[in-house]
């Protein structure tokens, strides 16, 4: 697909992930005049009428608005979490179908994974058993546009797909304390922790390990799959690599310079036991692979942060 003149829909476009997006749909030779990004405080998308305002005229749709957080945040708030993004999902397709879109690209999530799946995790797999309990309402509540995107897709010949993205990180994070991921949270942990000479307090035990994709390689995977990418398999988007989150707090005290002691609560949970995606389906079908490694966009990160707060 031609993206230069298609008028495109970017719900949650204001955000993180979607900044970027934009950058790179211009970059496409996408006009800027052509690109509409819906804000929650203009669209509520839970509501139905919202949703089909924000389709009308267009003919793309990548649909990233999302309620998301860390674990602490799903524990907390199962049921909005699966009622609000289910609701989301679930109306805009519906009004995108109505609206004649030529394409609908659903951004899903890796917790939709089952607790326990065989690493690296691949498409096949996603729905061989449950997810991880602590954020299963999110998991199952984004699965569901697979679900969708197959059943328009059998009845309604409507062209839908779903990538299943690990987690995004880079400069413009999320760092608010009460929902932010995992990578963000350490960061401002150990910021806060050297401005007192104090130690940092983790959840979990260190062993669970996590894949991270940096927010850039995360938006090229996004638009390259809506340029080429058109079947209804769902595809998997992240770096192909994992590290414990006791390394990678170790690797981002060392980044950042910090000596102090580093507590682990175990009583609080892990998450999923380990995760990676095989990413060879994005490769294969519309060449995508990661470029940011983890340190050098750990150091962009940091950087961008530390420069934020202090100066």
């Amino acid at each position: 697909m031609d993206l230069g003149n298609k008028k495109i829909l970017i719900t949650g476009g204001a955000g993180f992930l979607g900044t970027h997006i934009v950058k790179k749909l211009i970059g496409r030779g996408a006009l800027l005049k052509n690109i509409f990004v819906s804000r929650s405080k203009e669209f509520d998308l839970r509501k139905r009428e919202n949703c089909d305002k924000v389709v009308r005229g267009r003919e793309v749709v990548i649909h990233l608005a999302a309620k998301v957080g860390g674990i602490g945040f799903n524990q907390e708030r199962p049921g909005e979490l699966f009622y609000d993004n289910i609701m989301m999902g679930t109306q805009l397709m519906e009004a995108s179908r109505l609206a004649g879109v030529q394409k609908f690209v659903g951004i899903a999530t890796i917790c939709a994974y089952p607790k326990f799946t065989q690493t690296p995790f691949r498409e096949d797999d996603i729905w061989n058993g449950y997810p991880e309990e602590t954020n299963a309402a999110y998991g199952l509540a984004k699965k569901m546009l697979l679900v969708q995107a197959g059943a328009y897709r059998n009845q309604y010949n409507f062209n839908a797909i779903t990538l299943f993205p690990v987690n995004f990180y880079g400069p413009g994070d999320n760092f608010d304390s009460t929902s932010s991921h995992v990578i963000p949270a350490l960061i401002r942990k150990v910021a806060d922790a050297k401005q007192r000479d104090g130690d940092i307090e983790v959840w979990g035990t260190g062993k669970a390990t996590r894949e991270f994709l940096y927010i850039e390689d995360a938006a090229e995977g996004i638009v390259l799959a809506t340029e080429y990418y058109n079947k209804p398999e769902p595809v998997n988007l992240g770096s192909g690599s994992e590290i414990s989150i006791k390394d990678l707090t170790e690797l981002i005290c060392r980044l950042m310079d910090f000596h102090g002691r580093i507590r682990w609560d175990t009583s609080k949970p892990d998450g999923q036991p380990r995760r990676m995606l095989d990413v060879s389906r994005a490769e294969r079908e519309f060449g995508f692979h990661a470029k940011t490694d983890l340190e050098t966009g750990l150091k962009k990160t940091i950087d961008w942060y530390t420069k934020l707060k202090y100066n």
